[in-house]
């Protein structure tokens, strides 16, 4: 006896050819088909095609290559900076390790020269030794002691390759 849906053998056949057709029952598209002329004569792009992919590519690539080559250009900024750092903290270093009236820490203003051209080159420093207040204001021309409080100064710069310059401070006072 047949159902509403047919013989149990029609069903066999359509659930046959539904899994022919792939997972959803679909086995082709009505524009598409196995005889169809629009499949045999798109095996490639067209003229307009490429040309609209190659304007595409000329409006892109700017908007994405800018970007990358600033920041390749500023990579080597950080390590200039610690480098800098390094050699500031380093002439530091050598000069808080004196006493107030050592006479390394007289007063005294220098111009750049290099730090170390044959490793580091590029790299200059000058540093300075004055005289200051409390407030840690120059007292007359820093040189002289004319009413200074018991305070040095020490100023030191570094100048990247890059001309940018880094400064530290420190404070030097007298305890008798």
């Amino acid at each position: 006896m047949k159902g509403l849906n047919g013989s149990r053998e029609t069903r066999r056949v359509e659930y046959k050819k539904k899994l022919r057709g792939g997972r959803f029952g679909i086995g082709y598209s009505v524009l598409r088909t196995p005889s169809s002329e629009l499949l045999v004569k798109s095996k490639g792009f067209s003229l307009i095609e490429i040309i609209i992919l190659i304007v595409m590519a000329g409006i892109l690539l700017p908007v994405i290559i800018v970007p990358f080559v600033a920041s390749v250009k500023g990579s080597g900024k950080p390590e200039m900076a610690t480098t800098a750092m390094f050699f500031a903290h380093h002439k530091m270093e050598e000069f808080t390790k004196f006493h107030y009236i050592s006479a390394a820490l007289n007063p005294i203003v220098t111009s750049y020269a290099d730090v170390n051209a044959a490793n580091f080159p590029g790299y200059q420093w000058q540093w300075e030794i004055l005289y200051v207040d409390s407030n840690f204001n120059v007292v007359g021309d820093g040189i002289q002691p004319t009413n200074h409080r018991g305070y040095k100064r020490i100023l030191v710069r570094i100048k990247d390759p890059m001309n940018d310059i880094y400064q530290i401070c420190s404070v030097v006072t007298y305890f008798p």
